[in-house]
């Protein structure tokens, strides 16, 4: 499973421009659609990513695999698996409280979301001032 540049780009602007349209038929009050219906392009890309990433993941455990320059490529795709499970957690709270289906502060929708953006500055933080010492 296998995708060019051109076409995860393709896919990224196609399922963020339905998700977009969505979001102002909504909000514009022209369909009267539930929350969780209107973040669908959201979940079906994030869905793909995490099948890919899956993929790539289980790869390591083929036969002929060779482990000795897999340790920082394993910590990268953990990263990115929490990554996607926090963006998920802070959408699926995000349609409930839009929904209304639970009374939770908006300080706590956005939990993950800070989460998600600490873990990305300490990530940025990693890349730039790592000194690799051989």
């Amino acid at each position: 499973m296998r995708m060019s540049l051109a076409q995860r780009v393709l896919l990224t602007w196609l399922f963020t421009l339905l998700f977009l349209i969505m979001l102002v038929l909504k909000l514009d009050e022209k369909a009267p659609w539930n929350w969780f219906l209107i973040f669908i392009p959201v979940w079906i890309f994030d869905a793909i990513l995490l099948v890919m990433l899956i993929v790539k993941m289980a790869g390591r455990c083929k036969s002929g695999f060779d482990p000795r320059n897999g340790s920082q490529n394993i910590k990268k795709k953990a990263w990115y698996l929490i990554a996607m499970l926090l963006k998920l957690a802070f959408c699926l709270a995000l349609c409930a409280k839009l929904q209304q289906f639970t009374t939770m502060k908006l300080a706590y929708v956005f939990i993950p979301l800070w989460a998600l953006l600490i873990g990305g500055m300490v990530e940025l933080g990693y890349n730039i001032f790592y000194v690799r010492r051989d």
